[in-house]
């Protein structure tokens, strides 16, 4: 690999503190060599080959904490393959995979032959999670110690929450003793069984059975209260209403513990999904424009520390079923970062604020050395035309599965190039 010399960019690394317009040089080991205003045309040998990016912005390559990556079970979903090349397109460089897979990834053998697949199949870089408990059925404890050596990043059972409390505390108690995160997503089963949007004045309307905001703070205020006791990495996968950003801005000072939100959450609400539009059948739902507001000013004054795509690849036939029998979930790995966008464009939330939910704070929150420009390290980055229109066309996505929740939505900022590295695995055509 020859060393690359980048110049006249907007740069912008929360991790470092940079903001500013400079330059970016990646030696021949793929290795970030120097950063910032101090890279110019005017310290650049000359014989030495110079891309000018007239203003584009270079971010650090993104890190999704919530993607469905298909294998092993689901590779007809999405496999490492097309989930690389979907990523890479939306500029995402490091992704932590579900362990909703078939078989679910609760031991070891399961760990190695996910992580083989990963390392020889994909792209980018896969830290995989491991089921907090065994067959994700809520019963069991997996073996966090075992599994964590293994290379595990953190434990969920996917779209299921622990109900029971005792387990739950176990739980924080192994997770406290072993140093190990444990990412919950917050939904109580009897608050929101049979449930498939947002409790309210649309699920009446389409007659569906409705899933209260209720469901998820009972479960955020359980975890939260175990907490104060327990003292554990804790991390709420997804929030999606007002009244759970107020309880967790309250805790945050009592207790440590960081937060998701779908860029789906953020971006739409119930109103969207309009005569059945399974496309837009998502868990946690989405919820009134009344949440996603709040959940916009949750992520604006930092309340909220991590934005999320929630990728979840479906089939077309799983989809073009009655409500209450499609599966749910959207694929939205490519669109993150443009729809994400769309909150510093109208003037919504700073886009430093932005970037830091979809680099440096995941991956702090991970113990991870990815989401950041630092001299010395792994040059994984992306290209941003931050002001280029593109319209949404489910034929032109990358991820093997369509099931896109903003089909026809016009967006604003473009990746144009993403590199892996130093290598650049993605060019915008």
């Amino acid at each position: 690999m020859k060393k690359q010399y980048f110049i006249n960019a907007n740069i912008i690394d929360p991790h470092n503190s940079i903001n500013e317009n400079g330059g970016l040089i990646i030696g021949e080991d793929g290795l970030i060599e120097a950063i910032g205003k101090k890279v110019n045309s005017n310290n650049i040998p000359s014989r030495e080959k110079v891309i000018d990016l007239d203003g584009k912005y270079i971010f650090p390559g993104l890190v999704d904490m919530r993607v469905f990556a298909g294998e092993p079970g689901y590779e007809y979903k999405e496999n490492f393959r097309t989930l690389s090349n979907a990523a890479l397109a939306g500029g995402v460089t490091s992704v932590v995979t579900m362990p909703n897979t078939d078989p679910i990834i609760d031991n070891v053998s399961i760990v190695d032959f996910l992580k083989r697949r990963g390392r020889d199949k994909s792209k980018i870089n896969v830290f995989p999670s491991a089921a907090l408990t065994k067959n994700i059925e809520g019963t069991s404890m997996t073996e966090f110690g075992l599994l964590q050596s293994r290379g595990i990043i953190g434990f969920t059972d996917g779209v299921k929450t622990i109900q029971n409390t005792r387990l739950m505390s176990r739980i924080m108690n192994s997770a406290k003793d072993l140093g190990t995160l444990i990412m919950q997503h917050t939904e109580d089963y009897d608050l929101s069984k049979n449930g498939m949007i947002n409790s309210g004045i649309i699920a009446t309307k389409l007659g569906l059975t409705g899933i209260p905001a209720v469901a998820e703070r009972i479960i955020i205020e359980r975890d939260l209260t175990l907490l104060e006791n327990i003292k554990c990495r804790y991390h709420i996968s997804q929030i999606s209403a007002a009244k759970s950003v107020e309880i967790i801005g309250e805790r945050k000072n009592k207790v440590k513990f960081t937060t998701g939100v779908s860029i789906n959450n953020l971006s739409l609400n119930e109103n969207d999904i309009g005569d059945f539009r399974t496309f837009l059948k998502l868990s946690p739902p989405l919820r009134t424009e009344e949440d996603r507001i709040v959940l916009v000013q949750g992520l604006k004054d930092e309340t909220i520390d991590v934005i999320v795509s929630d990728h979840k690849p479906e089939d077309e036939e799983q989809k073009r079923l009655t409500f209450a029998q499609a599966s749910t979930g959207a694929s939205g790995i490519e669109t993150l970062l443009s729809l994400s966008l769309e909150l510093y464009h109208n003037g919504s939330v700073k886009l430093e604020t932005i970037i830091k939910a979809l680099t440096s704070n995941p991956a702090k929150i991970l113990k991870i050395d990815k989401g950041n420009l630092s001299v010395g390290n792994e040059a994984d980055f992306c290209i941003v035309d931050i002001d280029k229109p593109w319209v949404v066309k489910k034929d032109k996505l990358i991820s093997k599965s369509k099931n896109t929740s903003i089909e026809d939505k016009k967006l604003q900022g473009k990746v144009t190039n993403t590199f892996v590295k130093g290598e650049e695995l993605f060019k915008l055509k």
